[in-house]
């Protein structure tokens, strides 16, 4: 007789062929787990990381017109009948910087993320990145109107206003082109690029809304083409910075002196705009090519050496940060 070899406990009797086969009719397929097809909405709504993404820069821009017609109604009926002269372009600049904020923090508590995420984290605001961006723009802008000066294209012949009144714009222009900054940077380089970087990658996306971002340039008056597609660069410049910096402060520091030593301290033309208080009298001489023409400095081609400048030491005095492309 046949010994039997005792059983170990633990193991598991063998299976023939057929119940191994998950093809055989035999096999057990009440031990499948159950499938069962997504509903219709999840597939539209929603992926596996929460809602999609279209959908959340849908609820951004709703939220910021939402935000901005409220603004705009409650100011209407405040200010309605006042004479606000030069305040308007500041009242304007606030009331879009804010709808974007608003409509930032409404996504950041929907999904459950730290605002600072964003790019404006309030513990870095107005530190040594911000005053070192606006270092470089100041920087950067005369060192593009003194390449001109040394071609004979630029020309200053003393100052415009006196007194007082250099103090009064000088303060003005500073805290209108604050906003300016915050307002343009958040809106192109804040939750839209954060968001759209999570779907198509950082740099994809920082190409996409820099095309945006000169695209607007082309309503201002005496826009050009080489202007926009300068746009379009420094644009790309200040993804860099924010890449590299991990937030937006430096891009706003320079954005805003950049626009200030324009308008204020050199009396130059803003992307086509001229405004009144400006401190110097200027002018340009030549070439278009060279001075910009009526766009100012930004059109000049000048502006894409100055930008490979920038480009080529930011890189060298600013190291990547520590985080996955």
């Amino acid at each position: 007789m046949e010994e039997q070899k005792p059983r170990i406990s633990g193991t598991q009797p063998e299976v023939s062929a057929v119940e191994k086969d998950p093809q055989s009719p035999n096999f057990p397929q009440q031990d499948a787990p159950a499938r069962h097809p997504r509903h219709f909405s999840e597939n539209i709504f929603l992926d596996p990381q929460g809602l999609r993404l279209a959908w959340r820069v849908l609820l951004f821009f709703s939220f910021g017109i939402l935000i901005f017609f409220i603004e705009r109604s409650i100011l209407g009926v405040l200010l309605g009948h006042v004479h606000l002269g030069l305040w308007v372009y500041m009242i304007g600049e606030s009331e879009l910087f804010a709808a974007v904020l608003g409509a930032s923090i409404v996504m950041s508590l929907m999904e459950g993320r730290d605002f600072g995420a964003y790019g404006l984290p309030v513990h870095a605001a107005f530190k040594k990145l911000f005053w070192n961006g606006a270092l470089w723009g100041i920087v950067s802008l005369s060192l593009l109107l003194l390449a001109m000066r040394a071609l004979g294209a630029f020309h200053l012949q003393g100052l415009a206003i006196h007194g007082i009144r250099i103090v009064k714009f000088a303060l003005f222009y500073g805290l209108f082109f604050l906003i300016v900054g915050l307002f343009e940077e958040f809106l192109f380089r804040g939750y839209l690029l954060f968001t759209l970087g999570q779907g198509v990658g950082f740099w994809p996306a920082a190409i996409l809304l820099s095309i945006a971002f000169g695209a607007i340039h082309l309503g201002n008056s005496g826009e050009s083409w080489v202007g926009v597609v300068a746009v379009v660069f420094i644009g790309l410049f200040w993804c860099l910075t924010l890449r590299r910096t991990g937030n937006l402060w430096f891009a706003v520091g320079l954005h805003a002196a950049w626009d200030w030593g324009e308008t204020f301290l050199y009396s130059v033309p803003d992307s086509g705009a001229t405004m009144p208080g400006h401190l110097t009298r200027s002018f340009f001489q030549g070439s278009r090519w060279i001075t910009g023409g009526s766009v100012g400095p930004e059109g000049s081609v000048l502006i894409f050496g100055l930008i490979v400048l920038m480009w080529a030491l930011f890189q060298r005095l600013y190291k990547p940060l520590n985080f996955q492309a």
